[in-house]
């Protein structure tokens, strides 16, 4: 695949990013560096594949609080946004508590993310497009989950590849594991972490777990953090790589980064080995800095405003 644009449907997000040395404890004040950052799993990949080189289009729901910020900030990194603006929600919300290793906790409000449906939808989206991107945050709302449906028969019919994100575990058991492989099953790429793919294919590592998973979706690459990620096509391993080593400051995002490494490098020729590396790249630097997406020149600390009504 070498030619064509990627669109990614999914959630943007402000992401409201609290570092703390000690423990959070409950009743109590807890000492933290806390910054304002754009954010959202679909975002931060569009993000990310965007600086990477590749053309990536946007299609997302914000909220009436925050869009011409968010939409700014996306344009600043080369995404081609195609929003929608819902006049009574906010955009959505995730208050990020990162530990001292970098491990994070969320508290999220999906706001207008949680509301995008068929009505956001537009074939003609799908124009110049290789590859259709569903963040699995999507599939979890009844009218995402019938947009998933349309942009994923749109684009089978179009001859556009299809991947997908299973975005995280709490949601996609509740929505049901079955279920959620039953409405991706157009998806011919599967991106989960360890976690996800675990849960997704009940495998006990994460080589059963990308080979199974392989033999659903025809590809499946597993995310492995520091570990690197490993890719299987059709019930068999075809590439495996090593972590980059990085200071890991914040891992938001990591995964979205991961991803955008991955798909861009495939739109732009790579081969599994050459799009996991790129994909490792991608997350290494991510979890080097605060924040889900890439940086253009900002400092890294810095709060960045926002408009608000």
């Amino acid at each position: 695949m070498t030619d064509g644009a990627l669109l990614v449907i999914g959630d943007v997000v402000t992401d409201v990013v609290a570092r703390h040395g000690s423990p959070v404890t409950a009743g109590t004040d807890t000492a933290a560096d806390i910054v304002l950052r754009p954010g959202g799993s679909g975002a931060n990949t569009a993000a990310w594949a965007a600086s990477l080189g590749a053309e990536v289009h946007l299609l997302a729901r914000l909220g009436y609080d925050s869009s011409e910020w968010h939409a700014t900030e996306l344009i600043k990194t080369g995404v081609n946004p195609h929003f929608s603006v819902d006049p009574a929600h906010p955009t959505a919300v995730v208050i990020a508590m990162v530990d001292k290793s970098g491990e994070r906790s969320m508290l999220t409000n999906r706001g207008a993310g949680g509301l995008i449906s068929e009505a956001d939808w537009d074939p003609a989206l799908l124009d110049g497009v290789a590859m259709l991107h569903l963040s699995g945050y999507v599939l979890f709302a009844e009218a995402g989950l019938r947009l998933a449906r349309r942009a994923m028969a749109d684009a089978a019919a179009a001859g556009v590849a299809i991947s997908v994100d299973p975005a995280s575990t709490g949601p996609l058991r509740d929505f049901g594991v079955e279920r959620f492989i039953r409405e991706t099953a157009a998806a011919g790429l599967v991106i989960p972490n360890l976690d996800e793919a675990l849960l997704l294919s009940g495998a006990a590592t994460a080589t059963r777990a990308a080979v199974l998973l392989s033999e659903t979706y025809g590809t499946a690459v597993v995310k492995l953090g520091a570990g690197g990620a490993l890719a299987a096509v059709d019930g068999e391993v075809v590439a495996t790589a090593e972590g980059v080593s990085a200071e890991v400051v914040d891992s938001t995002g990591a995964g979205d980064a991961f991803a955008a490494g991955f798909l861009a490098a495939t739109l732009l020729g790579s081969a599994k080995q050459a799009a996991l590396e790129a994909g490792c790249r991608a997350g290494a630097a991510c979890v080097a800095q605060v924040g889900g997406r890439p940086r253009y020149g900002l400092d890294l600390n810095r709060l960045y405003p926002i408009h608000t009504d």
